[in-house]
Order: C-alpha cells, then sequence, then structure tokens
C-alpha cells in the first residue's frame, strides 16, 4: 500500500513537505510519481523519481525550480518538496508506484492529499 500525507493549507509562497509511505513492499525497487487533479481538470503528472539505482528526476514545466522529488530509503518513503506555492497548485496530490519509470498504468496509488494555496 502506499500512504500519501502532508497536504494542508498555505499561503501562497508557502512550503509544504508531501509524504508517499510505502507499507508491503520496498520502495526503492520501484519508480515513484507524483500526479494531482484539481477540481474539473484532468489529473496531470507533476515530478517523477526513478528506482534507487536509476535515481532519474523529471518534473512538469509549471513546477519545475520550485518542487523537488527525493528518497528516503530508510524510512521506504519518497517526499515531494513544494516551494514557492502558488494557488494554481490547489489539488489533490496523489503518489503512485511502479517498476517501470513513468508507466502509463501504475501497480500502487496511494490516497490523495489535499493541497491548498490560498492567503
Amino acid at each position: 500500500q502506499l500512504q500519501a500525507s502532508g497536504g494542508g493549507l498555505v499561503q501562497p509562497g508557502g512550503s509544504l513537505r508531501l509524504s508517499c509511505a510505502a507499507s508491503g513492499f520496498t520502495l526503492d525497487y520501484y519508480a515513484v510519481g507524483w500526479f494531482r487533479q484539481a477540481p474539473g481538470k484532468e489529473r496531470e503528472g507533476v515530478s517523477f523519481i526513478g528506482t534507487s539505482a536509476d535515481p532519474r528526476t523529471s518534473y512538469a514545466n509549471s513546477v519545475k525550480g520550485r518542487f523537488t522529488i527525493s528518497r528516503d530509503v530508510a524510512q521506504n518513503t519518497v517526499y515531494l518538496q513544494m516551494n514557492s506555492l502558488k494557488p494554481e497548485d490547489t489539488a489533490v496530490y496523489y503518489c503512485a508506484a511502479d517498476e517501470r519509470y513513468r508507466p502509463d498504468d501504475y501497480y500502487y496509488w496511494g490516497q490523495g492529499t489535499q493541497v491548498t494555496v490560498s492567503s
């Protein structure tokens, strides 16, 4: 299972760190993606990280330079550090894991965590 957490209400310009914790399997053997879905919009990929053996990362243009994805092997967790948050970052954020990097369909999905950026 995957458990996403860390969402909340933050003012524009603020920061949040989302966590994607795995249980029942070793997350460092899996590539992980963070996705978000705002009301009335399609789900979009935000950031991706490869396995520990192939730790490539990629980011959506809209978050490049503001978000950082990382992995803590000991905690079996992948993080998404979100800085300089904007109102347009408001969405439900989901994490997903698969043995493949950025597949069309992920094997594991976590539940969403709400991020609201508002003054």
